[in-house]
């Protein structure tokens, strides 16, 4: 982030070195400089050397003020993520990294275990500490009352991402997931598809109910039309796509179609698929969530277009605004973002071969 400091043409200059001075010696942010004089962790060692050679070059004695001053307009944004998916992770970091580049915010990660309700909420706390403005909240922690109410009493700000499990507490972002899925699920109903498999994700995730939901309820929709689903529980990895596709395919009536509820799954169902000797799509249509990098397969996979990244660039906008709007004792109104999903018909899923 870089911070302009601004003169009178006709004004003096004081005689005394500012942090403003250190900076332009370096070639840094007056930020850095200040994390230096703070003594924090998250600074480069040739950097801080080249700080504090220049500090005392310039005589430069850091005060109380000086610290306020450095500080004062810093937006720090905390970024939790959970997701088991590099794939997945890989989108939302991109996004989130551009939009704190577009609101001159500093953005810090942590990384916590979906599922562990202590760690995560160790994780929050270690970002407060820290002196963060904002935080990204990836579900389930975004619909946690104890946790928001703590860091609303803290003044953070937050945003969280599951728009369909929306409470009202905090503003969330995200996609329609129980739209998606049922989306999905009708498109290989159309191509002819009764007997359809379904992976789970992570059972600690709204995602996976809310993506499970859409499913049941487009083949409830379905009546009489389809033969009952085979349901395999996963947890958004790659091995837990292949080990779900072995239970499902080793019954006495397999699925024609698998539903997966993330890209990794699918390519798991898929390996392992080939794996029995299977054909992908001629004897089994391979189906996904969230067109990651791990959709380009071969075949290609037929996919939900999740824009991860667009998602995180919303949430970090609307956390940068929440910031300024509570610095200027403007009222935050929570609001319920949801962001265009896609079908993306790709060669993974075509009509079921007679039997």
């Amino acid at each position: 982030m870089a911070v302009r400091s601004t003169r009178g043409a006709g004004s003096k200059r004081s005689a005394a070195a500012t942090i403003y001075d250190v900076a332009k010696r370096v070639g840094v942010s007056p930020m850095t400089v200040s994390r230096v004089v703070n003594g924090e962790a998250n600074v480069r060692e040739a950097t801080r050397a080249a700080v504090q050679k220049a500090m005392h070059e310039l005589q430069f004695r850091p005060n109380k003020a000086a610290r306020s001053l450095a500080g004062a307009k810093e937006i720090r944004i905390g970024l939790l993520y959970n997701n088991p998916s590099v794939a997945y992770f890989t989108e939302l970091l991109m996004g989130a990294l551009e939009g704190s580049g577009r609101n001159g915010a500093q953005l810090v990660l942590d990384k916590c275990e979906i599922g562990d309700a202590q760690a995560a909420t160790a994780a929050v706390r270690n970002l407060v500490k820290g002196g963060i403005n904002g935080i990204l909240l990836p579900a389930p922690m975004s619909e946690r009352s104890d946790l928001i109410a703590e860091l609303k009493g803290k003044g953070i700000s937050l945003v969280g991402m599951a728009p369909g499990s929306f409470t009202g507490e905090i503003t969330c972002v995200g996609i329609d997931d129980v739209k998606a899925a049922y989306e999905m699920t009708q498109y290989l109903i159309r191509l002819g598809h009764r007997r359809i498999g379904f992976v789970t994700g992570h059972p600690a995730h709204s995602s996976s109910k809310l993506r499970l939901a859409g499913f049941e309820t487009a083949i409830r929709d379905a009546g009489a039309l389809m033969k009952s689903p085979l349901i395999a529980h996963g947890f958004y990895s790659y091995r837990s796509g292949m080990e779900a596709a072995e239970e499902m395919l080793s019954t006495d009536t397999p699925p024609t179609a698998i539903f997966a509820s993330n890209d990794d799954m699918a390519s798991g169902v898929m390996s392992l698929a080939h794996r029995r000797g299977l054909d992908v799509p001629r004897d089994l249509s391979v189906v996904g969530f969230d067109d990651t990098t791990a959709g380009a397969l071969w075949p290609t996979l037929t996919t939900i277009r999740q824009p991860i990244s667009d998602i995180a660039k919303a949430a970090i906008d609307l956390i940068a605004q929440h910031v300024r709007d509570s610095r200027s004792a403007r009222e935050v109104e929570a609001q319920n973002i949801v962001i265009p999903h896609h079908l993306i018909e790709r060669e993974s899923a075509v009509p079921p071969l007679a039997r």
